[in-house]
């Protein structure tokens, strides 16, 4: 059965998964991401909503995904595991080359990262930051690869290959080109670019910070007060176009579609008298902890256990995730049957072994008399039985090994037991 309480708690645990104030987010890319310090940008925007950005970045000029993968500072910085999300950002042209190129320059080393990324931390999120068209296209590759002659061309392009990157790695997608698309469609009048028609404007900075605080912390942009170096107006103009383009459509750019919640289960069988061994059949979970009902507890994926006595037991599986957890309870009953010490010879049992107070002891036959002794030959007592089953007080023996001698009219039997 499912504990109730502990399942409450789960739902409580998740509806706050995505209001968590706080984040750690490292930024690896290039100028684009250094101009205008952008993860400082993230930071004051934020900020000024109540949430807190806790970042590091490598972001040297002209840097590719290629030159990332053998860069000793990015290979630390992933290494170190404490991420809750890694924003990866191409060299900006080569994500609109041709297929062929992109297939060999980009993809393999974009898989490379955020296989690095994984393996750091299971639990961190790759989140891929689309760029944008340069303003009137690219001239450098244009007479080699016509579709990039113009922004349109150029932008459709990053934007495909960037979504491809997402869905290739099971990744997020910050979707700042699509939202600096809409900006230049409904309110061309503010400026993205500067002179070089390439790298971001102070407002092409902010678009892009709104953008990433609405993928980082799934917020509503529009709670920003920090207006940046922008104008009131022009500032709001760009957190409504982060609120359309990417919070009201979170799912369009993968955010959130590879979140799991843990789902525990066991089962379990009776391997030894007393001892149960548990399979765990939990999905989703990255850990786990047990508790058997009789004040032990194990983080084994597969544990097995011996209990104390017969009896019933409350066990617990606490699985968890990333973020969230599950616990699954049910009661194990240990019959006296997986229990008994039987002698082969005579028919007799006794159980529960090991036992705590009372011994019991079925037989087949009326039993005379029934003698312990210790280990050391030495008779503690003796007592006269005419039932078939009986039971002795051993509550006041010392914890230890001894010898149960049962005497019936056809013969004399010894069997073992442990005192707890």
């Amino acid at each position: 059965m499912k504990n109730t309480c502990s399942f409450l708690f789960l739902l409580l645990i998740s509806s706050l998964t995505y209001a968590q104030s706080a984040k750690h987010v490292l930024f690896i890319g290039n100028s684009y991401t250094a101009t205008n310090n952008l993860p400082q940008l993230v930071a004051d925007v934020a900020e000024s909503a109540g949430d807190t950005l806790y970042f590091d970045s490598n972001a040297p000029g002209g840097y590719t995904f290629e030159m990332h993968t053998t860069n000793t500072a990015t290979i630390n910085a992933i290494a170190a595991g404490t991420w809750d999300y890694v924003v990866l950002q191409e060299q900006s042209q080569i994500p609109s080359f041709s297929l062929d190129e992109v297939e060999t320059l980009c993809f393999p080393f974009a898989a490379e990262l955020d296989m690095m990324i994984r393996e750091a931390n299971v639990c961190t999120e790759t989140l891929f930051f689309m760029t944008w068209g340069r303003k009137d296209g690219d001239a450098t590759n244009c007479p080699f690869w016509p579709p990039v002659c113009t922004y349109a061309g150029m932008d459709s392009l990053l934007r495909e290959r960037y979504m491809m990157m997402g869905a290739d790695n099971d990744a997020e997608v910050s979707p700042v080109g699509a939202v600096w698309h809409y900006i230049r469609e409904t309110h061309p009048e503010i400026e993205l670019y500067v002179g070089d028609g390439s790298h971001p404007s102070a407002a092409g900075s902010y678009a892009a910070a709104c953008c990433f605080y609405a993928a980082i912390f799934q917020e509503d942009p529009t709670a920003i007060t920090y207006d940046y170096t922008l104008t009131a107006e022009q500032a709001a103009i760009i957190r409504g176009a982060a609120k359309t383009i990417v919070f009201d459509d979170l799912s369009a750019w993968y955010i959130g579609t590879y979140f799991t919640i843990p789902e525990a289960g066991f089962t379990s069988l009776a391997d030894a008298p007393l001892t149960l061994s548990f399979s765990n059949t939990s999905t989703d979970a990255i850990r786990y902890e047990w508790q058997f009902g009789d004040g032990i507890t194990s983080t084994e994926e597969n544990p097995s256990h011996t209990y104390p006595g017969i009896g019933d037991y409350l066990v617990s599986l606490i699985a968890y995730g990333c973020d969230t957890l599950d616990v699954f309870s049910t009661m194990v009953h240990l019959e006296t049957e997986t229990n008994h010490i039987t002698d082969a010879t005579s028919g007799i049992s006794i159980y529960p072994n090991p036992v705590t107070d009372i011994l019991r002891i079925q037989s087949a036959r009326p039993i005379l008399s029934i003698s312990i002794f210790d280990m050391m030959g030495n008779r503690l007592s003796v007592e006269e039985m005419t039932l078939q089953q009986q039971a002795i007080d051993v509550h006041t023996l010392q914890a230890g090994m001894y010898l149960l001698y049962i005497e019936t009219a056809q013969q004399q039997t010894g069997m073992y037991f442990i005192k707890n």
